[in-house]
């Protein structure tokens, strides 16, 4: 008789063409979670993914309403109360599709390209969805589930999921689990499988400078009033020092250092000063000295400006003095490290640095604490046997240098940890024109989901 993960991996095979089917359709919908006007594909996004849970069998399936978008949940318990049980994450939703000026086909219909297919939402991470409900399909088609699965899929994650923490919070007993399994992650190179163990968090503030009442000549007025945007861009210079260390009052203080052990590990990945100069096409690297490009971006803090404006900015010539400049600032935060605390510290650097003749004030818009995962926990063992059968090769052990919040939401309020992973690659243009998914990559993570479910058989 044919091994059942044998069998499985066979069906996964033969029903590929259905499985792409499938993709460019959940991708052809629109699902953007910033812009109220997709309000309505938002909830065909999550009937869609429900109409999926029930096609596999699911029980329980539900759209539940939020303050927001809605959260889908289904089950699949047929394994029984012994066996262990897992709890899915995903999100349907996406980043806005802009400038679509710079995408070679229309963001919301699916094209494929050699091995890839282009769509807004592809690789994060409609099609990381589809990777764990085909290769239920592909299981229960050659018999019984070996675990109990359930399902939550939210609709908020590109907006920071403001709403799932109190969803999570009232339905606690609903999604009780042994672990979670999250694909929201990815890996360096399509030979190169990875597991994510921690996450950084975040805090993101507006800072905004004021000078004069209104906008001022800046030939008569120049030289005696403060330029709220040179005072602006003086004060964000100082924030990092000459060591390109962020200069905030205590920042440091909890930041968790990296030992020995781990540093091995963090550098057996193919990340070295080359593969970022590569693939950011910057002309040189910068950040904290003393550590290498791949710690610095996923175990170390950082503090960047990731917008400025103030005064004319249109085409020509304009004499202004601007009356306000405002710079949009985040800061990726590492254990031990909190956003509320993070916004002290900015709040004092502000008032010990801030010179007098100007006015400003900070506006906290979001934040999320990070995260960090034991490596050998069985379920993460169980994963990494998976990636090693699929891909020959034993997979590397990665922190991300971006958020997830719901890993570090599901840690502090379900007590759960996750494995987190995925198949999408670092040239997918995630949240940027032209997103892609290398197809061949996508087929081998259903495989690599099917070896996993097996191997947490007791």
């Amino acid at each position: 008789m044919t091994e059942p993960r044998t069998a499985a991996i066979r069906y996964a095979l033969e029903h590929r063409n259905r499985f792409l089917e499938d993709l460019i359709t959940f991708s052809s919908i629109p699902s953007v979670s910033t812009d109220p006007a997709h309000q309505e594909d938002m909830h065909k996004a999550a009937s869609w993914v429900a109409d999926k849970l029930r096609q596999l069998g699911a029980s329980q399936v539900k759209i539940y309403p939020t303050a927001g978008h809605p959260v889908v949940y289904g089950e699949l318990g047929e394994a029984g109360p012994g066996a262990t049980t897992v709890l899915v994450y995903g999100h349907y939703d996406v980043q806005p599709a802009e400038p679509l000026e710079l995408w070679k086909s229309d963001p919301f219909t699916p094209s494929i390209r050699g091995e890839n297919i282009y769509a807004r939402g592809v690789s994060d991470m409609k099609a990381q969805v589809l990777v764990t409900m085909h290769a239920v399909e592909a299981l229960k088609d050659k018999g019984r589930l070996p675990v109990n699965l359930k399902f939550l899929y939210e609709g908020e994650e590109e907006i920071g999921s403001p709403n799932l923490g109190l969803f999570i919070t009232g339905h606690k007993e609903l999604l009780a689990a042994d672990f979670a399994l999250n694909l929201d992650a990815g890996m360096i190179a399509e030979d190169v499988p990875c597991i994510s163990y921690g996450l950084r968090g975040l805090a993101y503030f507006e800072l905004n400078v004021y000078g004069p009442s209104h906008d001022l000549h800046s030939g008569i007025y120049g030289g005696v009033v403060h330029n709220p945007a040179q005072a602006l861009c003086e004060l964000v210079a100082g924030m990092h020092d000459a060591q390109e260390r962020v200069s905030l009052p205590g920042f440091y203080d909890k930041v968790r250092p990296l030992e020995a052990e781990e540093r091995g590990e963090l550098g057996r990945l193919p990340m070295d000063e080359a593969f970022y100069l590569k693939q950011t096409g910057a002309p040189a690297l910068w950040g904290e000295q003393g550590y290498s490009p791949v710690e610095r971006t996923g175990a170390r803090p950082t503090l960047e400006v990731n917008g400025l404006l103030s005064g004319f900015t249109g085409e020509g010539s304009k004499t202004v003095l601007p009356a306000k400049a405002m710079a949009k600032i985040s800061m990726r935060l590492v254990p031990d490290q909190d956003p509320a605390e993070v916004h002290r510290q900015l709040l004092q650097y502000l008032e010990e640095k801030a010179p007098q003749d100007i006015r400003w004030e900070v506006i906290n818009l979001a934040g999320g604490v990070p995260s960090i995962s034991e490596r050998n926990l069985p379920a993460v063992q169980a994963f990494s046997r998976a990636l090693e059968k699929v891909w020959g090769t034993r997979p590397a052990f990665k922190r991300e240098g971006g958020s997830v919040p719901v890993v570090a939401q599901m840690q502090e309020l379900l007590g759960i940890e996750s494995v987190l992973s995925g198949f999408s690659l670092l040239d997918d243009n995630a949240h940027g024109p032209n997103e892609k998914l290398h197809l061949p990559t996508w087929y081998r993570g259903i495989d690599t989901v099917v070896h996993f479910l097996c191997n947490l058989q007791p």
